[in-house]
């Protein structure tokens, strides 16, 4: 039987429904925009930072330096943007200057 690079699987309708609203303005698919809140939790759960964090860090991650006025990323560019960065530590570094900010202004 040969494999396929895709697997069905069984969702809550409202979850369903949560990413089809969530798609519409990113012109993702429903699987797109699953697939993507899937990465974004691998990556928070094996950074092992807070939701919040995760959160803050991504936005400002991505409205830093890519400012072009094109097309929403596609799910695997923006998933090779966090790839690289949680790599590459930026993203960890990022997320801790983010947290160390917002711990100077709350104080």
């Amino acid at each position: 039987m040969a494999s396929t690079p895709f697997a069905s699987v069984k969702l809550p309708s409202t979850l369903v429904e949560q990413a089809r609203q969530a798609a519409q303005p990113m012109r993702r698919s429903v699987a797109s925009q699953i697939e993507y809140w899937a990465t974004l939790g691998q990556i928070v759960e094996h950074t092992g930072l807070s939701v919040q964090e995760a959160r803050t860090a991504i936005e400002q991650y991505e409205a830093a330096p890519y400012t072009q006025a094109t097309a929403p990323a596609s799910v695997d560019a923006l998933t090779a943007r966090l790839l690289a960065a949680q790599t590459s530590g930026s993203l960890a570094q990022r997320v801790r200057e983010v947290v160390r900010d917002n711990q100077s202004h709350a104080a």
